[in-house]
């Protein structure tokens, strides 16, 4: 199976060059002689910490299966709008194949760095999950053209060519909760299902692969993905004799090519590693799939840490984690001096997935947002204290570079928002942005272009806060939040970061969008400065579905309305939003929905 460079199984980190690792007086990280060692290690650090599985913290997002029918409503909405039940138009059925059209793929925070989502195209078919079965969407005809049940729950999709992964969960369904150690070592057991699959016609199985553990996140650079697993130990009374595969379990490959099944053990006890400080009992995994190859499993290493934050570059692949402290799960106080544990992969060889360092800034990450590489340094943003002590908290800014195996912090700035909390991060270039909030909005604009000084040089503050943000235009960010229980979207003019501006605001009202936590779940198309914020509002004039924003140079306008709604079930969720040539298409549960890019009349819709 080694000889097969398809798939790299890498649970944690393993040094990669001999007499480097000789050089280094204080290794970042230290083997286990043996799994008697290793289960040791493990019992001690949960009896000394009152559990010890690790925790997942506001950081590690949700999996959700997103586009699952709800049971029905007890009150039923008006029929169909004609934008929904529009005919299909000719020239929209004309054409699709011979020459693809210009397409927006999923809002990812990197160019190039493709990220996993519950649908994908390339511009000729669309695919996506509902109701854990895998539709296929012909976009020149508008039709389904291939289903297939799938199992586990939360899929999110990665796609290459004709081929497709799918990545699901499977065990108790509760997703990444704080799971607390039994006393006799029995936490519960989670799984990972990856399924392979061809979809140059009708789509089919060619492998699947369970994991043992909980699906963080995952990067795609080209036709390698690498997906980010959480690993929990599991009940073991006699470690020597039952041998690794009884803590840490195994992983169960099928493969519908051969009709054979391999199992291995996921790790040898002395391929796991462990920081200096005890991070919980939990083994960080990262699963290397070649997607042009296929699915097959070679290299098994390990450490005990979490896995709570994903960040992908070109080259990098950045894991980010907190020691285990009882008071995150519970809520309680935490000690002084919380660090989150940074670990740096070279991902520059598609066919490994190698550990070069490892590094720690001052307090908690909100998302990947707050991480960025550039000319090989890594900006990060962090909170002091955990969301809910925002009282006596700041944030900073920490400029991190390797050097050997260490991530060394070459540069700060500090006193963010004191008392706040950070509500949206985003780095480009050499101009960092970040938001904080308790009662009003700092937007802070920074300047990175000496990492070892970088330096708050403006702030402007705003009543309520952004939650995203997203650049559009050269010098100018749009901002989605909110003030008070109104949603809104702001435009700000950072082209002088000395002097930042809010050119516009656009209130929509009372309710809520997926942006606040999901990116994902926005679009920006720029050829036509169109903005899709999907919004659930309330009061006086309810509406569930999306506004089309028109960006301007200073100015936010809606543009019109999208929604998804049937008799039974009323107005719907609108869970994506993409452009294929002159349509917008947007995703419910109940189907998809093409409307013109340039004003959001109906086209067609596809019903699931």
């Amino acid at each position: 199976m080694r000889t097969l460079a398809a798939v790299t199984l890498v649970l944690a980190i393993a040094c990669t060059d001999a007499a480097e690792a000789a050089s280094k007086k204080r290794p970042r990280l230290k083997a286990f002689a043996s799994c008697t060692q290793l289960v040791d290690y493990a019992r001690a650090g949960a009896a000394r910490t009152q559990g010890g599985v690790g925790v997942t913290g506001r950081a590690a997002p949700m999996p959700v299966d997103a586009v699952t029918t709800p049971p029905l409503p007890v009150q039923t909405a008006g029929p169909i709008p004609p934008s929904v039940a529009a005919p299909v138009s000719a020239e929209d059925g004309a054409g699709g194949r011979a020459e693809l059209p210009d397409f927006s793929g999923t809002n990812v925070q990197e160019v190039g760095v493709d990220e996993p989502d519950i649908v994908k195209t390339d511009g000729r078919r669309v695919f996506t999950v509902t109701d854990r079965t895998l539709r296929v969407i012909d976009v020149a005809s508008g039709t389904v053209t291939g289903t297939l049940a799938l199992d586990g729950y939360g899929h999110t999709l990665l796609l290459r060519g004709d081929r497709l992964l799918t990545i699901a969960a499977k065990g108790t369904g509760m997703g990444p909760m704080p799971r607390p150690v039994a006393p006799d070592f029995t936490p519960v057991a989670d799984a990972t299902i990856v399924t392979e699959l061809d979809v140059a016609n009708a789509p089919k199985v060619l492998r699947t692969m369970e994991v043992p553990g909980r699906f963080v996140d995952a990067r795609q650079n080209g036709g390698v993905a690498r997906l980010v697993i959480d690993s929990v130990p599991q009940p073991v009374e006699d470690p020597e004799a039952a041998g690794v595969r009884a803590f840490l379990g195994r992983t169960v490959l099928k493969s519908n090519l051969s009709g054979r099944t391999f199992r291995r053990d996921l790790a040898p006890c002395k391929a796991v590693a462990r920081p200096r400080q005890f991070s919980g009992l939990n083994v960080l995994a990262i699963l290397t799939v070649d997607l042009d190859r296929g699915m097959y499993s070679l290299d098994r290493d390990g450490v005990m840490a979490g896995a709570q934050v994903v960040y992908g570059s070109d080259r990098s692949l950045y894991v980010a984690s907190h020691r285990y402290v009882r008071a995150l799960e519970t809520g309680g106080a935490v000690p002084e001096g919380m660090q989150t544990e940074i670990h740096r992969f070279d991902i520059s060889d598609p066919k490994r997935t190698i550990y070069r360092a490892s590094g720690a800034v001052p307090g908690f990450i909100l998302n990947h947002y707050a991480l960025s590489e550039h000319e090989g340094k890594l900006r990060v943003a962090t909170t002091e204290e955990p969301s809910w002590r925002a009282a006596d908290s700041h944030s900073s800014v920490t400029v991190l570079e390797q050097r050997g195996h260490r991530l060394v912090r070459i540069g700060s700035v500090s006193g963010l928002g004191k008392d706040e909390q950070i509500y949206a991060v985003r780095f480009m270039g050499d101009q960092g942005y970040v938001v904080t909030f308790r009662q009003i909005d700092p937007l802070y604009t920074l300047d990175l272009r000496d990492p070892t000084a970088p330096k708050v040089v403006g702030e402007l503050k705003i009543p309520g806060y952004s939650a995203y943000l997203h650049p559009v235009g050269e010098g100018r960010l749009l901002g989605v939040g909110r003030e008070g229980p109104t949603v809104q979207a702001s435009l700000f003019d950072v082209s002088n970061p000395a002097a930042p501006q809010r050119l516009a605001v656009l209130a929509f009202g009372p309710g809520a969008t997926p942006v606040e936590h999901e990116p994902h779940a926005f679009l920006y198309w720029p050829k036509t400065n169109l903005a899709v914020i999907p919004l659930a509002m309330y009061g006086e004039q309810p509406f569930t579905g999306a506004a089309g924003v028109k960006v301007g140079a200073g100015t936010l306008g809606v543009l019109g309305h999208v929604k998804h709604e049937t008799p039974e079930r009323g107005q719907v969720a609108i869970q994506r939003s993409f452009v294929i040539g002159a349509r917008l298409y947007t995703l419910s549960y109940l189907g998809l929905l093409s409307s013109n890019l340039a004003d959001l009349s109906g086209v067609r819709y596809t019903a699931f």
